[in-house]
């Protein structure tokens, strides 16, 4: 008969709550301070500084250069014009290094902020039992690799790009808005016989000019935020199809499913760039503001200063001074609007980057209304359950008894129907699905071993595999010998050789190569979930005698559907579903990011 899948085990219902921009940036600025790095990003972020400010010094002296070189060009004065040519290889020779020296530090701050977001995301999801919490919390929890790989180097180079491009557009701003204020003060208009004098005219009319181009360019580009979301969730589900498929191909091909296949990326792929035209048709209603205003800005400072010019009231040398005054205020003004969409791709990018952290933070405490399992030690070192109910969005899961014992070195058989919650089960005795009532008691000073149905093998060589604490046992021999046993001598020759062993190897083999490391740790309790369901006839038999052989002293838990001989397992224990009780009620994550629902969970046999 089939098995049913286990949803209670694969399924946990999450009410989405939105982050503001507030806690975002807080929660990425709890991340960065925490760093390591951290050190080195705050000197950096000196060094990029004093650059900058020593660049903005050269960028005014420069300014000021216009003004002798361009009345010297006027005059045809040869001796003052060469004169005036090297002061200008001088200040552009400065502002040359300045410019390299910035382009380093940009890049080191790149490289090193990625380092501090990348690093803290990974040691945020390694904590124990929080990668598996995350991916069973919603949409938030899809594609975590995305996230931690590619939207956070994306986020680096956009928070650095913007960032160094806003701190220079301030700096500049300060520095010229004094020069052009100083330069506009004596501007006068005459008109029809009437003199108007306006202090600071040409500082005004940049600030009017810019004000009005950003207030349109942020009219016309938010919509850009959303979209740009939108594109990497799917972007990201394109990827984790083509990922699935490449991990199938054995079951795709046998099947005959390329033609499914093809048409589920199909899919994807037209999702992605659906999501890209939308993209594209945002930034073309934007280039019609942005680039307008380009056209305009080549002769907008010409035009303003234009009257006072014309007047007679200043040289030519002193028009384009001013106008080189008022390009530098505009153009720091218009930082704003040159870069509307790549701050609303950094918005999109801190959305789903912050957010992603702050539901490793909350993974913890979902659910915190709902009762928990008590946890506890017996000093007696027997593992006991006492009334113990783990709850579900599905129902609560309990054992027949309401209180058992099991002592050092009991076998246990442990069973139930199909849907009972065998696997959910498992996982709160793990401690990964805390949620329930009643009490679980480990044995003190012991740390069980459990063994899941798909066994995790790490990069590595099969040395490292089957011992992976890094404490070897005597030798070679050892490893060959448990190996024989479980029916894989043939791999005793291959231990110090790193491969992808859960694709080299058949699903007996790997179950079998698991069980082997068992014996190679030495256990004193161990607990298995279904792993020895799907063994054959002989191999079956021969893991069960490596056990007896090696661990004969060791409590083994079986949680299974009870086909194994009672000789092994003499006590056996049931697991029923608790009608009665109320069913886990839904968590809430705070999250920000636009996230379509996940896909369809792959249904776990029970």
């Amino acid at each position: 008969m089939a098995d049913q899948p286990d949803k209670s085990a694969t399924a946990q219902p999450v009410t989405v709550e939105a982050s503001s921009l507030r806690d975002q940036v807080a929660t990425i600025k709890r991340a960065l301070i925490g760093s390591p790095v951290r050190k080195w990003l705050v000197w950096t972020s000196v060094g990029i500084m004093a650059v900058i400010v020593a660049t903005s010094i050269g960028q005014v002296l420069l300014n000021r250069w216009n003004q002798p070189f361009y009345d010297a060009l006027a005059r045809r004065d040869m001796a003052a014009f060469l004169h005036q040519l090297m002061i200008f290889a001088v200040i552009a020779g400065t502002l040359l290094l300045l410019n390299i020296a910035q382009t380093w530090l940009n890049q080191m701050i790149r490289l090193k902020l990625r380092e501090a977001l990348t690093l803290d995301l990974i040691d945020q999801w390694m904590r124990p039992a929080r990668a598996f919490r995350l991916a069973n919390a919603g949409a938030i929890g899809v594609n975590p690799d995305q996230r931690m790989q590619q939207d956070a180097a994306h986020l680096s180079d956009l928070s650095t790009d913007l960032g160094v491009g806003l701190l220079q557009s301030f700096i500049l701003l300060v520095s010229f808005v004094g020069v052009l204020w100083q330069l506009s003060s004596g501007f006068v208009f005459h008109i029809n016989g009437w003199s108007l004098a306006i202090p600071g005219y040409m500082v005004w009319a940049a600030f009017l000019y810019a004000g009005i181009a950003s207030w349109l360019s942020w009219l016309v580009g938010r919509p850009l935020i959303r979209l740009n979301s939108d594109r990497y969730t799917r972007e990201a589900e394109l990827r984790s199809s083509m990922v699935r498929v490449n991990e199938n191909v054995d079951a795709i091909a046998l099947y005959h499913g390329e033609a499914d296949a093809k048409r589920r990326l199909e899919i994807d792929l037209g999702t992605v760039l659906g999501a890209m035209r939308n993209i594209y048709k945002a930034q073309i209603n934007l280039s019609w503001v942005t680039d307008t205003y380009g056209w305009i800005t080549v002769v907008a400072p010409i035009l303003v200063a234009s009257p006072v010019y014309f007047s007679g009231d200043i040289s030519f040398g002193g028009l384009m001074m001013a106008v080189g005054a008022f390009n530098q205020v505009h153009s720091s003004l218009r930082w704003f609007i040159n870069n509307i969409g790549g701050i609303a791709d950094w918005r999109a990018t801190l959305m789903r980057v912050a957010d992603f952290r702050i539901a490793l933070d909350e993974t913890d405490v979902l659910h915190d209304k709902e009762k928990r399992i008590e946890f506890g030690d017996n000093a007696n070192g027997s593992l006991t359950f006492e009334k113990l109910q783990v709850a579900s969005p599905e129902g609560c899961t309990k054992l027949s008894d309401s209180h058992v014992e099991i002592h050092p070195g009991e076998r246990v058989m442990i069973t139930g129907d199909p849907g009972a919650g065998k696997t959910l089960f498992f996982r709160a005795i793990a401690g990964l699905w805390p949620w329930g009532s009643g009490r679980i008691g480990l044995p003190a000073g012991e740390t069980p071993i459990f063994v899941p149905r798909v066994p995790y093998f790490p990069a590595g060589t099969l040395r490292e595999v089957l011992h992976p604490n890094g404490s070897a046992p005597a030798g070679d021999a050892d490893f060959g010998a448990v190996l024989a046993e479980v029916g894989l001598e043939r791999l005793s020759s291959s231990l110090d050789r790193s491969a992808r062993w859960e694709r080299e190897l058949n699903d007996d083999e790997q179950r079998s190569l698991a069980f082997a490391r068992l014996a190679l740790r030495q256990p004193k309790w161990v607990i298995i979930d279904e792993a020895m369901d799907a063994f054959d006839g002989p191999s079956l038999r021969r893991v069960l005698s490596m056990l007896e052989k090696r661990l004969p002293e060791t409590a083994i838990l079986n949680i299974g559907r009870g086909l194994h001989n009672g000789h092994f397992f003499p006590r056996a224990l049931n697991i029923v579903k608790d009608t009665g009780a109320a069913p886990l009620k839904p968590a809430r994550v705070r999250t920000g990011a636009i996230d379509p629902p996940p896909k369809a969970a792959v249904g776990r046999k029970e």
